[in-house]
């Protein structure tokens, strides 16, 4: 990994090395503050690839990440993005199964991930929030899951809902393209415009820009996503 002017002088090299949401005090967050190295990254950079060993955490302190991986028909499928607050890298096993770019300027910390575990072993607290973190990045997985089988608008309106609630506001502005939001949606571009398109045509939104959405119906929206 290419060393950024924020970062320690120590960092993952790029051959070694939810939504989840963590609360200020808690015992993951405190140790990424104490103990992380800050990394900055550029738009569209790279902050580790698929298949390269998962021997970090990361924190999202600024800016917005995607994981995504190319499949074997050569499109894109985004797994997640992740906001200020929200940690990534979690890892079943041994490898990351997505790469992670930064969609906009990004800082992140990073903490080793045998780090955690060895406070975990004398910390109960940092274990079960560990377990708690491992549980939520599950839940998001089988949402996503339940996402892929709905209706376009059904698809479309969850994720308008879903931003909406990890910005606590009824104007949000999308960190991500609408490419980015049919990746994540398994839909195309075109879809995802029409969509958006049609909710605006029934005030259920409003587009100011075309990254900037303000939910007009919630309840509209809602029952779209039920």
């Amino acid at each position: 990994m290419q060393m950024h002017s924020t970062a320690l002088r120590e960092s993952p090299s790029r051959k070694t090395k939810p939504r989840i949401a963590v609360v200020p005090d808690a015992p993951v967050a405190g140790l990424f503050n104490l103990m992380g190295a800050p990394l900055a990254f550029g738009r569209n950079e790279e902050v580790y690839g698929e298949g390269e060993p998962a021997e970090y955490l990361y924190t999202v302190v600024s800016g917005c990440v995607r994981t995504s991986k190319i499949l074997n028909d050569g499109r894109r499928q985004i797994g997640a993005f992740y906001m200020p607050g929200d940690i990534f890298g979690l890892e079943a096993g041994n490898e990351h199964s997505f790469s992670a770019e930064a969609l906009a300027p990004t800082t992140v910390r990073i903490i080793k991930r045998a780090a955690l575990a060895s406070r975990a072993v004398c910390d109960s607290a940092t274990a079960s929030q560990l377990l708690a973190l491992t549980a939520v990045e599950l839940q998001r997985t089988q949402a996503r899951v339940l996402l892929l089988i709905k209706s376009a608008q059904e698809r479309v309106a969850g994720f308008l809902m879903e931003m909406a609630s990890r910005n606590a506001a009824s104007e949000i502005e999308l960190p991500m393209s609408r490419q980015d939001i049919a990746d994540y949606l398994g839909l195309t571009i075109e879809t995802v415009s029409r969509t958006l398109t049609h909710f605006e045509n029934i005030c259920a939104i409003a587009l100011p820009t075309s990254r900037r959405i303000v939910l007009r119906n919630r309840s509209a929206l809602a029952r779209l996503n039920a």
